[in-house]
């Protein structure tokens, strides 16, 4: 699954337990935690935030040269214009849009909050959900009591072997609240037979973002770690530890997830389906772990009895085992206490909820502030029940022909593919056919699903916002564990209506595209089509070209691993995006970090195959108009508009510890990078421009795989 602009950071310290293995670059989800309030506080919302302008003419620096450098010709002025609300680690045209979407949320969850004889069950669980979520008095005057019980289920662990005897069955439970300790389990399609969903277990459970933050032995990265052990002294102490002993583990819980730092794949890796895709009897699978009670495990998880398992990284449960027998039971129960505490910040005392977002707010995206308490619970009811706020949200900002305008879109874009691949010089006829058999059965998800997810079974109470919380999740869990065994649903869609985001799912083969990124700037019905096919064209040319990146290509067009490629063609292709590797891993991304060419492979990609795609999609559109793309509007030429557009999806302010931190563990490029690293290998813009040959954004050697 790609997902297509990783703009807003969520401060998610590790992922949550996968439901689903996904296998292309990661943007992480609209989720962010807000200040912490000691006292109820009003739910209003200050000034609306307004939308940027499709083409954003205040933010360009026509002083600046395109064909030296696009970026500032488009974004200039962003920064001075936008600068960064105390509450984010960035503004761009991602975050404006998030904000927009988040008052418009606020707005349906306040009116359901209000109640009334008119309610449906939905908006009673929506608005109960958001009200108590909003009553900080009362999660202030309840402090640890409603964690208490899983509190006292770590500390009443054994000691020795017959504590550890213990742990499968408690991180199941834990683990269905959504604490991922360890490893991470949950279902997947089977990627040899996409008709079939599986069980998948995974490497887990690390508090910094991937395993390099780990090993990497500079010196932002040693004060880091440093900062990262304070963080959990304080937090352990908070939690009513003794310093002295929170101290002791910290640094424990530190070098355990340091020991399984080492035993993980990195972040490259785990981009690779092929290294990750190991289906085994689950006989084979538990001989690997002699004395673990998985079952019992499966059970607490409300798992199905699985007869197989994608065991995904089989290379780590020998370092969690070695982990398990040398770490003694003080450092485990520390550990699974800590997990659970950031795990839960949002709806824990202020106290915790502030120091939670000191580390992975301040410290690790250098955002200076909290998003207000409103923010963090319209959000949270997103998160917890996105279905049924979406379907409202759908009907209220999603209506008249949006949907028909953009499927259209997405049609010129996947004729204009067609007509790329038919044009390609490289690939043999052979290949050529299948690819066109797996472009004709990509799949379209424009807005929101046919069929509206059931909440029936999900208890909500205005009064219990931790309970709220918990129930979500474990209602997700075990929705998504039911899935093991049954029919592939192809209606079913991984990210809320309202989120402001797009995504390839390589097993499903198809395009999906929420209701809440097709709004302005993304895709603005009063627009023009240059406007229009440069930013939301070039997401959906984005997603497309996933399906045949260095992941994507991997997989046929029913959704299975599949070589599909002659010898010779996948030879070319290699070398072509070996070119890609090279050309961006020579981008500094902030101070002395580099783009890493391999972990961005597929997202770069992606952004160079899907403008040009867009592009020729867009020449099409026009020339099936009779529109004169030479005519100027607002001074620009078409074309130009259309490059102008794209580039404008990538204007940035943002904080360089953002920028450090997501380059090292994000498959995107930052965002400077992706117009300048993109427009250079793009024949159109050159010619759009007049750009001489050898310009900084027209070299002489350039790189083309789609």
């Amino acid at each position: 699954m790609s997902q297509y602009a990783r703009k807003i950071a969520s401060l998610i310290p590790s992922a949550k337990r996968a439901t689903a293995l996904v296998y292309s670059a990661v943007i992480l989800a609209a989720v962010s935690f807000g200040v912490a309030q000691q006292i109820s506080v009003p739910s209003s919302a200050p000034a609306a935030v307004k939308p940027l302008p499709s083409l954003d003419l205040s933010s360009m620096d026509l002083t600046a040269d395109p064909c030296a450098d696009m970026y500032k010709f488009a974004c200039g002025h962003f920064s001075a214009n936008h600068p960064i609300p105390a509450d984010q680690s960035n503004v761009d045209p991602f975050y404006v849009l998030y904000n927009v979407n988040t008052q418009e949320l606020h707005t349906i969850v306040e009116k359901a909050q209000a109640g009334g004889t008119t309610r449906s069950p939905d908006e009673q669980k929506i608005g109960d959900y958001f009200k108590a979520c909003m009553d900080t008095s009362r999660i202030e005057s309840a402090g640890l009591t409603p964690i208490q019980p899983l509190l006292d289920k770590i500390d009443a662990l054994g000691n020795g072997v017959s504590g550890k005897s213990q742990l499968p069955a408690l991180l199941g439970e834990l683990q269905r609240h959504g604490v991922e300790a360890f490893f991470s389990y949950g279902e997947q399609q089977d990627l040899t037979d996409a008709t079939k969903q599986i069980a998948t277990i995974s490497q887990g459970g690390l508090g910094l973002p991937e395993k390099d933050y780990y090993l990497r032995t500079g010196d932002k990265d040693v004060k880091l770690r440093a900062e990262y052990v304070a963080h959990i002294t304080k937090a352990l102490t908070l939690a009513g530890s003794r310093p002295e002993q929170a101290q002791r583990d910290a640094q424990n819980i530190l070098a355990l997830e340091t020991a399984l730092a080492k035993g993980s794949l990195g972040a490259v890796d785990m981009r690779d389906p092929e290294k990750t895709y190991h289906l085994q009897p689950i006989a084979t699978f538990e001989a690997a772990l002699p004395g673990v009670n998985f079952t019992a495990f499966e059970d607490a998880i409300h798992s199905p009895r699985v007869t197989e398992i994608n065991n995904s990284t089989p290379q780590y449960w020998p370092a969690l085992l070695q982990q398990m027998k040398a770490t003694d039971m003080q450092t485990i129960k520390a550990y699974l206490r800590y997990h659970l505490l950031t795990t839960l910040p949002r709806n824990l005392p202020a106290r915790l909820d502030a120091e939670n977002f000191d580390f992975y707010g301040r410290i690790l995206n250098g955002q200076p502030e909290q998003e207000a308490r409103w923010k963090r619970c319209s959000n949270a009811v997103n998160g917890g029940l996105g279905e049924a706020l979406g379907k409202v949200y759908v009907e209220q900002y999603f209506a008249g022909d949006s949907k028909a305008r953009m499927l259209q879109m997405v049609h010129d874009l996947e004729a204009s593919m067609g007509r790329d691949i038919d044009q390609l010089d490289w690939m043999s006829p052979a290949t050529k056919v299948r690819a066109h058999e797996k472009l004709a059965a990509v799949a379209n998800k424009i807005g929101y699903p046919d069929k509206w997810r059931d909440y029936s079974k999900l208890v909500i109470q205005p009064d219990d916002p931790l309970g709220n919380s918990l129930r979500a999740n474990d209602f997700e869990n075990d929705r998504q564990l039911n899935k093991i065994g049954k029919p592939v649903d192809h209606g079913e869609w991984a990210m809320t209506p309202p989120t402001v985001n797009a995504y390839y799912d390589p097993s499903m083969n198809d395009i999906n595209f929420p209701a809440g990124i097709l709004q302005p700037p993304f895709f603005d019905r009063t627009q023009d089509d240059a406007v229009n096919y440069g930013h939301a064209g070039a997401v959906i040319g984005h997603e497309l070209t996933h399906g045949f990146d260095d992941e994507g290509r991997k997989f046929n067009g029913k959704g299975n691993l599949d070589n599909w490629w002659t010898a010779e063609d996948l030879k070319k292709f290699e070398a072509r995006t070996d070119c890609l590797v090279n050309e961006y891993g020579t981008f500094t991304a902030v101070d002395d970090v580099k783009v890493n060419g391999k972990l961005t492979l597929g997202e770069n990609t992606a952004d160079n195959g899907g403008i040009l795609i867009a592009f020729m999609a867009y020449m099409q559109r026009a020339k099936d108009n009779h529109i004169d793309v030479n005519t100027k509007q607002d001074g620009f030429t078409g074309p130009q508009r259309f490059y102008i557009s794209y580039a404008q999806n990538w204007c940035q302010n943002t904080h360089p510890e953002a920028i450090r931190s997501l380059v090292l563990a994000d498959p995107h490029s930052p965002d400077p990078i992706r117009v300048n690293g993109t427009v250079v290998n793009q024949p159109g813009f050159a010619s759009a421009f007049g750009c001489k040959q050898g310009a900084p954004m027209a070299p002489v050697n350039s790189c083309r795989i789609w």
